[in-house]
């Protein structure tokens, strides 16, 4: 059986949709499409055999933290194609996926890649950090393709990838500024690229998109201690000379995949400093929560003990809690909490 039928099976398309409405059942698109599910998995069941099936448009919208971004969610009934497509291929990328890649993937996420990230400050005495300026917006379709292609067993779900891609093209145009590579002529600007920003897809292609940049940093350039959530990763190492020339390297790389760093803060800093990551400052010997982080959800905790249900406001702060536990970060809570009277939690 090649990928494509694994994807159109019925128990898988089944599990799709229970993916899909999960947390949302009873309400708006989701609740229209369980009114007829049978009939509406049929269909897509015959339209991805038939290789038919035709995505709807996005509904776009911005959110403001921690930064302005443009999230694209698409129709209901693409979601159930993006988590039947995932269940089969995600497999397959994730056993080629480095171990130190932290997003998405189970068993790994945020508070591990900090945890990483501490065993590190506390072994070696810099860090290189670095992040990809404008990161989805850049993602070259027919790189990323190219890759996709590589770490899949057959091309028979290329025709699905490759729909989805197209229904992206030119969401994020608006958020793109043109950055021209070696060998590029002027109709570079026209290049297919960019992966809507709030896909199921889009979170899993954009670690495939740097996994070969992965295994280059680990084998060629022989950094043992590379982590990476994303677009944003660290090299740490005890020569802060060999860290320039590793980040020279890196830039030079990233070429190929039509990608620049944000040079402004790509500069070797001793581990004591402070590691800013993932919404936490990390240290040797400690870990804070961004304070900005802590004023956000101030804000964001007493509108919602103004306006929400007391249930809603307990699960909202039940998950920051949680969240927050992985710093050291009791006298946090304590005046967060407190100021609102919720120090109970």
């Amino acid at each position: 059986m090649n990928l494509n039928e694994k994807i159109c099976n019925w128990e898988n398309l089944r599990l799709a949709y229970a993916n899909a409405s999960r947390g949302k059942r009873g309400r708006g698109a989701t609740a229209e499409f369980e009114s007829m599910l049978a009939d509406n998995l049929l269909e897509l069941e015959q339209e991805l055999n038939e290789q038919t099936y035709q995505p709807g448009a996005y509904n776009n919208f911005h959110i403001h933290e921690p930064k302005r971004r443009l999230i694209s969610a698409a129709p209901f009934r693409d979601r159930v194609v993006h988590h039947a497509l995932c269940n089969i291929t995600v497999p397959y990328f994730e056993k080629q996926f480095i171990a130190d890649s932290y997003a998405n993937h189970v068993g790994k996420g945020t508070h591990r890649a900090i945890d990483r990230c501490q065993q590190f400050a506390r072994k070696y005495k810099y860090v290189l950090q670095c992040d990809i300026a404008q990161f989805f917006p850049s993602i070259d379709h027919e790189v990323l393709r190219g890759t996709l292609e590589h770490m899949l067993p057959d091309e028979s779900a290329l025709w699905l990838i490759d729909q989805i891609l197209v229904s992206g093209r030119g969401v994020l145009a608006g958020e793109y500024d043109m950055v021209y590579f070696p060998n590029d002529d002027l109709l570079a600007v026209n290049k297919p690229r960019g992966l809507p920003i709030g896909n199921l897809t889009s979170q899993w292609w954009a670690n495939c998109y740097l996994n070969p940049f992965d295994h280059f940093v680990r084998r060629e350039l022989g950094c043992r201690a590379y982590l990476r959530y994303v677009d944003d990763f660290l090299l740490f190492g005890d020569d802060k000379k060999e860290l320039m020339q590793w980040r020279d390297a890196l830039v030079k790389r990233l070429e190929r995949f039509r990608l620049t760093l944000h040079m402004g803060s790509a500069h070797p800093y001793p581990v004591t400093e402070g590691i800013p990551f993932l919404g936490f400052m990390i240290f040797p010997d400690q870990r804070r929560l961004k304070q900005r982080k802590g004023f956000a959800y101030q804000r964001k905790l007493r509108h919602l003990n103004q306006t929400a249900a007391q249930k809603t406001v307990h699960a909202s702060v039940q998950g920051w809690v949680n969240h927050v536990r992985y710093a050291d970060a009791w006298h946090l809570r304590e005046a967060v909490l407190g100021n609102v009277g919720l120090l109970y939690v």
